[in-house]
């Protein structure tokens, strides 16, 4: 006779004997009134595993770079009203740039929902349109279905956030638990949706009437885990790369026909090579603005638009597209490297090999100052190009997806949709979580720092060894260099006088702290950093005038570049 697995539970208990189900091994959060009977349930619970960060914000961060770095789901918890609402620039940040996660929140009993309770808030409304799907949980009984579910949704498809919130009174309700196991099966939904080979035909003769194709490689890429099957792809077909900021680590940077970031910010080489190609093939990148600039200007000699995504409403959303593929890219790329033959590009290449030489990423290096793009490819030396490197926002964002050359999928983690500051040191704290045996490194702005920094109370009582580098130029720096070029240099709102001594900020909460000027200083301190083997910050105090080149000026072309001094 069959022993039955129920087990009489409550919600809270359910909720988290389901995660664990999940195979979920960290979670980060809050806790608060409504919330206060989960956070008992772990009490009895020792195999999960909670990690306590010092704002909200920064736990679904925390659950954003984890699962960024993995390839796993990310969760995140936090009580009602403020709690949840705090969680909402990091949901939509999640959102914005495909990454699975589930979110967890509490409420008010259900009896008090509508009637403007303490700490309520519909956090169902609030986040509709920044996530894939939202639970309100009525029955404590569908907790392991709902639960289930949620994450089949967050890594499905176009993978995104999925929220699940929970009354008071559900998450101590009494139920007899089971591990959900059945197949998900949701009307309407179907992730993965069968290869079109006609479809593939079409780009196939496309690809064989070109001269001068160019790939533009895009996030989706990395979420699909197709990097291995692009790289055979690339080497078969003999076609540049361009890429989108997530698509940096999808290639490796130094591969003979990796051309770098394209965009906004992009190497010369890169925005040439779209906008002098005859066909143009995007593989899981949505054409976002900051690819493309100037839309009507936007790869003018393409005779034909190839984009491929797993999202059907990505397709001719900002570019027309001539032949579009819906589906999973891991998949179509292994099926067209059977079918593929390789393009002629020799003279191609030749070409672009050349606008690479004359118009390399370039800075005036000084002895007397400690310039950013230094420290970048220092990191980059010293690591050799396989740290899993976490960015804030702003400049600093931007030298690094320049100077550091990324070797593996899934090492570069950015905001890059919401372009969210305070990202990028939360985030780091989850990936080195995700990932403890890896080189994990946290590169901020001063600006984006002061809005995070309080995590590092959990590096220093948890012996989390980020590496958490400060590029400290005093200013908002890339709003700064916006104002230069763009506003005739009326700088506004932009000085950050008055921020902390960040040595004494890292000591105050228990970690060490450096301090670099010049090159020199540069050197030992990050060798110090390195060798030391518990959490670190290092700032390095950098120009305030420097600029990130080349940039492309809002209204204009990919050719239309800005080189600075090297004009």
């Amino acid at each position: 006779m069959e022993q039955s697995t129920k087990t009489w539970m409550t919600g809270s208990e359910a909720l988290l004997q389901g995660l664990l189900d999940e195979g979920v091994d960290t979670v980060f959060g809050y806790p608060g009134g409504s919330a206060l009977y989960i956070y008992d349930a772990m009490t009895q619970n020792k195999a999960f595993k909670h990690i306590l960060t010092r704002h909200e914000q920064g736990a679904v961060h925390a659950a954003d770079g984890y699962a960024r770095s993995t390839g796993k789901v990310g969760v995140c918890i936090a009580t009602s009203g403020p709690g949840a609402t705090n969680l909402v620039t990091g949901i939509a940040t999640a959102h914005m740039d495909s990454i699975p996660m589930v979110i967890i929140t509490a409420n008010v009993p259900t009896y008090m929902i509508g009637t403007d309770a303490f700490q309520e808030a519909d956090i169902i409304s609030i986040t509709m349109p920044i996530t894939k799907h939202s639970y309100s949980v009525r029955d404590a009984a569908d907790i392991p279905r709902i639960l289930h579910e949620a994450f089949y949704l967050a890594s499905t498809g176009r993978k995104g956030p999925v929220l699940i919130d929970i009354p008071k009174d559900i998450s101590n309700a009494k139920l007899e638990y089971e591990p959900y196991t059945a197949k998900v099966k949701l009307r309407g939904y179907e992730p993965e949706p069968a290869i079109d080979a006609e479809r593939v035909d079409e780009w196939m003769k496309a690809m064989a009437e070109a001269e001068r194709p160019v790939i533009i490689a895009g996030g989706g890429i990395v979420h699909a885990n197709a990097s291995e099957e692009f790289i055979r792809f690339v080497e078969r077909m003999r076609i540049p790369v361009v890429t989108t900021l997530h698509g940096l680590s999808g290639f490796p940077s130094g591969h003979f026909y990796a051309l770098g970031m394209a965009g906004h910010h992009g190497n010369y080489a890169a925005n040439m090579a779209i906008q002098q190609a005859d066909l143009i093939i995007s593989l899981g990148s949505r054409f976002d603005d900051r690819l493309t600039m100037k839309v009507g200007g936007f790869a003018p000699q393409a005779r034909k638009i190839v984009h491929i995504d797993i999202d059907p409403a990505e397709i001719d959303k900002i570019i027309k597209a001539d032949i579009s593929i819906v589906g999973d890219l891991k998949e179509i790329l292994a099926y067209v490297c059977t079918v593929a033959a390789p393009a002629n590009t020799e003279g191609w290449m030749e070409q672009i090999k050349q606008d690479q030489s004359r118009h390399p990423l370039r800075y005036n290096d000084s002895d007397n100052e400690l310039k950013p793009q230094y420290v970048l490819e220092m990191i980059h030396q010293t690591s050799h190009g396989d740290a899993i490197i976490s960015t804030d926002v702003g400049q600093h964002q931007m030298w690094t997806a320049q100077f550091y050359k990324f070797n593996q999928p899934r090492s570069l983690l950015s905001s890059g949709g919401l372009g969210t500051m305070g990202f990028g040191f939360p985030a780091a704290v989850g990936a080195q979580i995700g990932n403890p045996d890896r080189l994990v490194i946290s590169i901020n702005g001063d600006g984006g720092m002061q809005m995070c920094a309080q995590e590092m109370a959990i590096c220093a009582v948890q012996q989390i060894p980020v590496k958490i580098v400060v590029l400290n130029n005093r200013v908002l720096g890339m709003v700064r260099q916006q104002q230069e070029l763009m506003y005739e240099n009326r700088l506004s709102q932009i000085d950050l006088a008055g921020s902390p001594d960040f040595v004494k900020l890292a000591e105050a909460y228990g970690l060490k702290g450096l301090r670099a000027s010049n090159k020199a200083e540069a050197d030992a301190a990050w060798k110090e950093a390195l060798e030391t083997p518990g959490p670190v910050l290092v700032e390095f105090v950098i120009p305030m005038d420097e600029n990130v080149y080349p940039m492309v000026l809002g209204g204009t072309a990919l050719d239309e570049m800005i080189l600075g001094d090297f004009e």
